[in-house]
């Protein structure tokens, strides 16, 4: 598998996934498997946060740092997304022209 493109779009991060699912043999997993991965994965992301910031985090578990993890989890909504035929970068852009219409306090 190639990796992926500097300053990939959004898009190509979802076919990158994608293909590294095929390749690894994830591809298999339904949603609510991937779902409860995604907050596994957001889990370990609190952990290294806490860990960032000197807080304590109660565990004897190794605690990855703050990038892996945050990639962790966006690998998981780009799993799930591709799995329900969303693309996240037009998700993205619909729900921000949503948000335009709002009034922020």
């Amino acid at each position: 598998m190639l990796p992926l493109k500097q300053a990939s779009a959004l898009d190509d991060i979802q076919r990158y996934v994608a293909q590294m699912e095929d390749e690894r043999g994830f591809s298999s997993r339904d949603v609510v498997h991937q779902s409860l991965l995604l907050g596994e994965e957001v889990g370990e992301l609190f952990k290294a946060i806490r860990k960032h910031q000197n807080m304590r985090t109660g565990t004897t578990s190794i605690i990855g740092s703050v990038d892996e993890e945050l990639a962790d989890v966006l690998i998981y909504l780009c799993a799930i997304a591709n799995r329900l035929g969303i693309s996240l970068e037009e998700a993205l852009r619909k729900k921000e022209a949503v948000n335009e219409t709002r009034s922020w306090v």
